[in-house]
Protein backbone atom coordinates (compact mmCIF):
# COMPACT_ATOMS: atom_id res chain seq x y z
CA UNK A 1 0.00 0.00 0.00
CA UNK A 2 1.06 3.45 -0.59
CA UNK A 3 1.99 5.49 2.24
CA UNK A 4 0.19 9.12 2.56
CA UNK A 5 2.60 11.43 0.70
CA UNK A 6 1.56 15.46 -0.22
CA UNK A 7 0.16 14.07 -3.83
CA UNK A 8 -2.03 11.82 -5.45
CA UNK A 9 -1.95 10.69 -9.06
CA UNK A 10 -4.85 10.84 -10.66
CA UNK A 11 -24.10 -16.44 -0.19
CA UNK A 12 -24.86 -16.97 -3.00
CA UNK A 13 -23.54 -20.39 -1.49
CA UNK A 14 -26.00 -21.90 -3.85
CA UNK A 15 -24.65 -25.89 -4.64
CA UNK A 16 -26.24 -27.49 -1.48
CA UNK A 17 -29.77 -26.32 -2.73
CA UNK A 18 -29.54 -26.33 -6.59
CA UNK A 19 -31.54 -29.78 -7.22
CA UNK A 20 -34.48 -28.44 -4.71
CA UNK A 21 -34.07 -24.74 -7.13
CA UNK A 22 -34.33 -27.00 -10.01
CA UNK A 23 -37.18 -29.41 -9.20
CA UNK A 24 -38.95 -26.08 -8.14
CA UNK A 25 -38.51 -24.43 -11.32
CA UNK A 26 -39.33 -27.49 -13.38
CA UNK A 27 -42.82 -26.81 -13.59
CA UNK A 28 -42.46 -23.47 -13.39
CA UNK A 29 -44.49 -21.24 -16.09
CA UNK A 30 -42.38 -18.20 -15.98
CA UNK A 31 -40.69 -17.98 -19.56
CA UNK A 32 -37.77 -16.27 -17.77
CA UNK A 33 -36.38 -19.03 -15.11
CA UNK A 34 -33.03 -19.71 -14.85
CA UNK A 35 -31.24 -22.30 -12.93
CA UNK A 36 -28.17 -21.97 -11.33
CA UNK A 37 -25.92 -25.18 -10.74
CA UNK A 38 -23.13 -23.37 -9.94
CA UNK A 39 -20.82 -25.26 -6.94
CA UNK A 40 -19.69 -23.36 -4.01
CA UNK A 41 -16.58 -21.33 -3.68
CA UNK A 42 -13.96 -23.72 -2.77
CA UNK A 43 -12.11 -23.43 1.05
CA UNK A 44 -8.50 -22.52 -0.79
CA UNK A 45 -5.50 -24.30 0.61
CA UNK A 46 -3.51 -21.23 2.68
CA UNK A 47 -0.48 -23.46 2.81
CA UNK A 48 -0.78 -22.58 -1.30
CA UNK A 49 -1.13 -18.85 -0.53
CA UNK A 50 1.87 -19.20 1.68
CA UNK A 51 4.16 -20.86 -0.88
CA UNK A 52 3.66 -18.38 -3.05
CA UNK A 53 4.89 -15.90 -0.68
CA UNK A 54 7.61 -18.57 -0.15
CA UNK A 55 8.56 -17.89 -4.03
CA UNK A 56 8.24 -14.35 -3.66
CA UNK A 57 10.73 -13.90 -0.52
CA UNK A 58 13.19 -16.62 -2.59
CA UNK A 59 12.57 -13.41 -5.19
CA UNK A 60 13.40 -10.54 -3.50
CA UNK A 61 16.40 -12.47 -1.29
CA UNK A 62 17.90 -13.56 -5.00
CA UNK A 63 17.55 -9.49 -5.96
CA UNK A 64 18.84 -7.34 -3.45
CA UNK A 65 16.25 -7.95 -1.02
CA UNK A 66 13.01 -6.25 -2.90
CA UNK A 67 10.86 -6.13 -5.61
CA UNK A 68 10.26 -2.87 -6.28
CA UNK A 69 8.93 -0.95 -9.46
CA UNK A 70 12.40 -0.96 -12.14
CA UNK A 71 14.14 -3.60 -10.17
CA UNK A 72 14.60 -7.30 -11.11
CA UNK A 73 12.73 -8.95 -8.38
CA UNK A 74 9.93 -7.49 -9.89
CA UNK A 75 10.38 -8.81 -13.57
CA UNK A 76 11.11 -12.34 -11.68
CA UNK A 77 7.65 -11.90 -10.00
CA UNK A 78 5.56 -11.17 -12.86
CA UNK A 79 7.09 -13.91 -14.46
CA UNK A 80 6.27 -16.38 -11.62
CA UNK A 81 2.31 -15.14 -11.46
CA UNK A 82 2.10 -15.49 -15.51
CA UNK A 83 3.83 -18.97 -15.32
CA UNK A 84 1.19 -19.87 -13.10
CA UNK A 85 -1.42 -18.19 -14.80
CA UNK A 86 -0.63 -19.29 -18.05
CA UNK A 87 -0.44 -23.01 -17.34
CA UNK A 88 -3.40 -22.72 -15.62
CA UNK A 89 -5.46 -22.06 -18.72
CA UNK A 90 -5.96 -18.23 -18.52
CA UNK A 91 -5.46 -15.79 -21.14
CA UNK A 92 -2.69 -13.33 -20.06
CA UNK A 93 -1.23 -9.78 -21.48
CA UNK A 94 1.16 -7.54 -19.94
CA UNK A 95 1.10 -4.42 -20.41
CA UNK A 96 4.09 -1.74 -19.94
CA UNK A 97 4.24 1.90 -19.17
CA UNK A 98 7.16 3.83 -17.92
CA UNK A 99 7.22 5.67 -14.45
CA UNK A 100 10.33 7.69 -13.18
CA UNK A 101 12.21 6.47 -16.16
CA UNK A 102 12.13 2.92 -15.95
CA UNK A 103 9.82 0.43 -17.60
CA UNK A 104 6.76 -1.06 -14.99
CA UNK A 105 4.41 -3.43 -16.20
CA UNK A 106 0.90 -4.89 -15.46
CA UNK A 107 -0.12 -8.18 -15.41
CA UNK A 108 -3.28 -9.18 -16.75
CA UNK A 109 -5.19 -12.77 -16.81
CA UNK A 110 -8.81 -13.47 -18.45
CA UNK A 111 -10.61 -16.86 -17.70
CA UNK A 112 -12.89 -17.91 -20.21
CA UNK A 113 -16.54 -17.47 -20.93
CA UNK A 114 -19.13 -14.90 -19.05
CA UNK A 115 -20.62 -11.86 -20.36
CA UNK A 116 -17.63 -9.24 -21.60
CA UNK A 117 -20.13 -6.17 -21.12
CA UNK A 118 -20.13 -7.18 -17.28
CA UNK A 119 -16.98 -7.49 -15.80
CA UNK A 120 -15.96 -8.77 -12.63
CA UNK A 121 -12.41 -7.77 -11.60
CA UNK A 122 -9.75 -8.31 -9.11
CA UNK A 123 -6.86 -6.73 -8.42
CA UNK A 124 -4.04 -6.32 -6.18
CA UNK A 125 -0.21 -4.39 -6.14
CA UNK A 126 2.89 -6.62 -7.11
CA UNK A 127 5.53 -4.16 -6.53
CA UNK A 128 7.18 -3.99 -3.21
CA UNK A 129 9.02 -0.72 -1.88
CA UNK A 130 12.96 -0.82 -1.81
CA UNK A 131 13.28 -1.12 1.53
CA UNK A 132 12.21 -4.77 1.53
CA UNK A 133 10.55 -8.01 0.13
CA UNK A 134 7.10 -6.38 0.69
CA UNK A 135 5.59 -9.67 1.60
CA UNK A 136 2.55 -8.24 3.73
CA UNK A 137 2.57 -5.08 1.12
CA UNK A 138 1.82 -6.49 -1.24
CA UNK A 139 2.53 -10.32 -1.61
CA UNK A 140 -0.23 -10.99 0.49
CA UNK A 141 -3.07 -9.97 -2.01
CA UNK A 142 -1.18 -11.02 -4.72
CA UNK A 143 -0.46 -14.33 -3.63
CA UNK A 144 -4.00 -14.91 -2.21
CA UNK A 145 -6.10 -13.79 -5.97
CA UNK A 146 -3.33 -16.05 -7.58
CA UNK A 147 -4.68 -19.05 -5.52
CA UNK A 148 -8.50 -18.02 -6.33
CA UNK A 149 -7.47 -17.36 -9.82
CA UNK A 150 -6.09 -21.27 -9.57
CA UNK A 151 -9.29 -22.17 -7.95
CA UNK A 152 -11.39 -20.96 -10.63
CA UNK A 153 -9.33 -22.65 -13.33
CA UNK A 154 -9.40 -25.80 -10.87
CA UNK A 155 -12.93 -25.77 -10.72
CA UNK A 156 -13.85 -24.98 -14.72
CA UNK A 157 -15.96 -22.14 -13.44
CA UNK A 158 -18.54 -21.42 -15.92
CA UNK A 159 -19.48 -17.88 -14.73
CA UNK A 160 -22.46 -15.71 -15.95
CA UNK A 161 -19.94 -12.62 -15.86
CA UNK A 162 -16.13 -12.18 -17.21
CA UNK A 163 -13.37 -13.05 -14.98
CA UNK A 164 -10.44 -11.22 -14.94
CA UNK A 165 -7.50 -10.16 -12.26
CA UNK A 166 -4.59 -7.98 -12.43
CA UNK A 167 -1.43 -7.86 -10.85
CA UNK A 168 -0.71 -3.79 -11.09
CA UNK A 169 3.03 -2.21 -10.95
CA UNK A 170 4.48 0.95 -9.33
CA UNK A 171 1.29 0.90 -6.59
CA UNK A 172 4.19 2.62 -4.30
CA UNK A 173 4.56 5.53 -6.26
CA UNK A 174 0.79 6.61 -6.32
CA UNK A 175 -1.06 4.05 -8.09
CA UNK A 176 1.07 4.61 -11.46
CA UNK A 177 -0.05 0.95 -12.90
CA UNK A 178 -3.37 0.90 -11.92
CA UNK A 179 -3.83 4.55 -13.11
CA UNK A 180 -2.08 3.50 -16.97
CA UNK A 181 -4.34 1.09 -16.91
CA UNK A 182 -7.61 2.43 -16.45
CA UNK A 183 -6.46 5.54 -18.26
CA UNK A 184 -5.62 3.48 -21.56
CA UNK A 185 -9.20 1.72 -21.43
CA UNK A 186 -11.95 3.82 -23.88
CA UNK A 187 -15.05 4.88 -22.06
CA UNK A 188 -16.86 2.15 -23.78
CA UNK A 189 -14.59 -0.53 -21.69
CA UNK A 190 -14.47 1.36 -18.83
CA UNK A 191 -18.22 0.84 -18.66
CA UNK A 192 -18.11 -3.29 -19.11
CA UNK A 193 -16.22 -3.12 -15.75
CA UNK A 194 -18.84 -4.20 -13.85
CA UNK A 195 -16.82 -4.09 -10.39
CA UNK A 196 -13.08 -3.93 -9.30
CA UNK A 197 -12.12 -5.85 -6.11
CA UNK A 198 -8.77 -4.82 -4.42
CA UNK A 199 -6.57 -6.66 -2.01
CA UNK A 200 -3.69 -4.52 -0.71
CA UNK A 201 -2.32 -6.17 2.80
CA UNK A 202 -4.07 -9.02 3.89
CA UNK A 203 -2.30 -11.06 6.55
CA UNK A 204 -0.89 -7.71 8.46
CA UNK A 205 0.41 -9.88 11.98
CA UNK A 206 -1.93 -8.05 13.99
CA UNK A 207 -4.64 -7.92 12.03
CA UNK A 208 -7.81 -6.05 11.77
CA UNK A 209 -10.76 -6.73 9.74
CA UNK A 210 -11.77 -3.77 7.34
CA UNK A 211 -14.01 -4.23 4.22
CA UNK A 212 -14.38 -1.03 1.97
CA UNK A 213 -17.41 0.72 2.17
CA UNK A 214 -17.37 2.45 -1.51
CA UNK A 215 -20.50 0.55 -2.25
CA UNK A 216 -22.98 -1.27 -0.13
CA UNK A 217 -23.75 -3.98 -2.38
CA UNK A 218 -19.65 -5.78 -2.69
CA UNK A 219 -19.25 -4.27 0.88
CA UNK A 220 -22.40 -6.78 1.66
CA UNK A 221 -20.87 -9.12 0.13
CA UNK A 222 -17.74 -9.46 2.56
CA UNK A 223 -19.45 -8.72 5.27
CA UNK A 224 -22.44 -11.19 5.36
CA UNK A 225 -19.54 -13.87 4.60
CA UNK A 226 -17.65 -12.73 7.96
CA UNK A 227 -21.20 -12.51 9.69
CA UNK A 228 -21.57 -15.94 8.81
CA UNK A 229 -18.21 -16.72 10.48
CA UNK A 230 -19.08 -14.71 14.02
CA UNK A 231 -16.12 -12.19 12.95
CA UNK A 232 -17.06 -8.67 13.12
CA UNK A 233 -15.66 -5.95 10.78
CA UNK A 234 -14.46 -2.53 10.34
CA UNK A 235 -15.18 -0.52 7.89
CA UNK A 236 -11.91 0.05 5.81
CA UNK A 237 -10.87 4.12 6.47
CA UNK A 238 -6.96 3.95 6.70
CA UNK A 239 -6.21 3.19 2.88
CA UNK A 240 -8.95 5.70 1.25
CA UNK A 241 -7.24 6.68 -1.84
CA UNK A 242 -4.22 5.04 -0.97
CA UNK A 243 -4.20 2.03 -3.14
CA UNK A 244 -5.37 0.71 -6.29
CA UNK A 245 -9.25 0.81 -5.76
CA UNK A 246 -8.53 4.62 -6.63
CA UNK A 247 -8.12 5.00 -10.34
CA UNK A 248 -11.25 3.07 -10.88
CA UNK A 249 -13.64 4.56 -8.27
CA UNK A 250 -12.53 7.66 -9.71
CA UNK A 251 -13.58 6.37 -13.34
CA UNK A 252 -16.88 5.43 -11.94
CA UNK A 253 -16.57 2.06 -11.20
CA UNK A 254 -17.92 0.32 -8.34
CA UNK A 255 -14.88 -0.59 -5.72
CA UNK A 256 -14.72 -3.23 -3.03
CA UNK A 257 -12.11 -4.99 -0.88
CA UNK A 258 -10.03 -6.35 2.03
CA UNK A 259 -7.28 -4.98 4.50
CA UNK A 260 -5.82 -5.60 7.86
CA UNK A 261 -4.30 -2.31 8.08
CA UNK A 262 -0.88 -1.31 8.03
CA UNK A 263 0.78 1.82 10.26
CA UNK A 264 -2.21 2.80 12.29
CA UNK A 265 -2.91 1.52 15.63
CA UNK A 266 -5.41 -0.74 16.54
CA UNK A 267 -7.72 0.52 19.30
CA UNK A 268 -8.67 -1.53 22.56
CA UNK A 269 -12.03 -1.53 21.49
CA UNK A 270 -10.76 -3.25 18.18
CA UNK A 271 -8.03 -5.87 20.14
CA UNK A 272 -11.11 -6.70 22.43
CA UNK A 273 -13.14 -8.26 19.12
CA UNK A 274 -10.19 -9.43 17.10
CA UNK A 275 -7.81 -10.39 20.14
CA UNK A 276 -5.32 -7.97 18.79
CA UNK A 277 -2.69 -5.90 20.58
CA UNK A 278 -4.03 -2.55 21.42
CA UNK A 279 -1.82 0.66 20.63
CA UNK A 280 0.01 -1.13 18.14
CA UNK A 281 0.20 -0.96 14.76
CA UNK A 282 -1.46 -3.46 12.59
CA UNK A 283 1.47 -4.17 10.22
CA UNK A 284 5.30 -3.17 12.40
CA UNK A 285 6.93 -4.05 9.69
CA UNK A 286 5.34 -2.00 6.74
CA UNK A 287 7.46 -0.90 4.15
CA UNK A 288 10.37 -1.98 5.66
CA UNK A 289 13.09 -4.57 5.57
CA UNK A 290 11.35 -6.84 7.74
CA UNK A 291 8.09 -7.25 6.09
CA UNK A 292 9.10 -11.18 5.19
CA UNK A 293 7.22 -14.03 5.23
CA UNK A 294 7.51 -14.20 9.21
CA UNK A 295 5.70 -10.92 9.25
CA UNK A 296 2.14 -13.15 8.38
CA UNK A 297 -0.96 -14.18 10.45
CA UNK A 298 -1.83 -17.14 8.77
CA UNK A 299 -5.45 -17.04 10.29
CA UNK A 300 -6.27 -13.68 8.59
CA UNK A 301 -4.00 -14.84 5.25
CA UNK A 302 -6.43 -18.08 5.37
CA UNK A 303 -10.12 -16.09 6.32
CA UNK A 304 -9.41 -13.22 3.50
CA UNK A 305 -8.24 -15.66 0.69
CA UNK A 306 -11.76 -17.87 1.64
CA UNK A 307 -13.59 -14.66 1.70
CA UNK A 308 -11.96 -13.18 -1.77
CA UNK A 309 -13.38 -16.81 -2.88
CA UNK A 310 -16.58 -16.31 -1.94
CA UNK A 311 -17.05 -12.43 -3.60
CA UNK A 312 -15.81 -14.22 -7.34
CA UNK A 313 -18.20 -16.90 -7.02
CA UNK A 314 -21.39 -14.37 -5.49
CA UNK A 315 -20.36 -11.60 -8.12
CA UNK A 316 -19.45 -13.61 -11.04
CA UNK A 317 -23.13 -15.99 -10.65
Amino acid sequence: MKRIVSFRRGTLAAATGAALTAALLTGASGAGATVTNQAAAPDVDVAAVKADLGELQSIADANGGNRAHGRPGYQKSVDFIKGKLDEAGFTTSVQEFTSGGKKGYNLIADWKGGDEGKVVMAGSHLDSVEAGPGINDNGSGSAAILEVALAVAKADLQPTNHLRFAWWGDEEDGMVGSTHYVDSLADDDKSKIDSYLNFDMLGSPNPGYFVYDDDPELEKVFTDWYSAKNISTDPETEGDGRSDHAPFKDAGVRVGGLFTGAEATMSQEQADKWGGKAGEAFDPCYHSACDKTSNIDDKALDLNTDAIANAIWTLSS
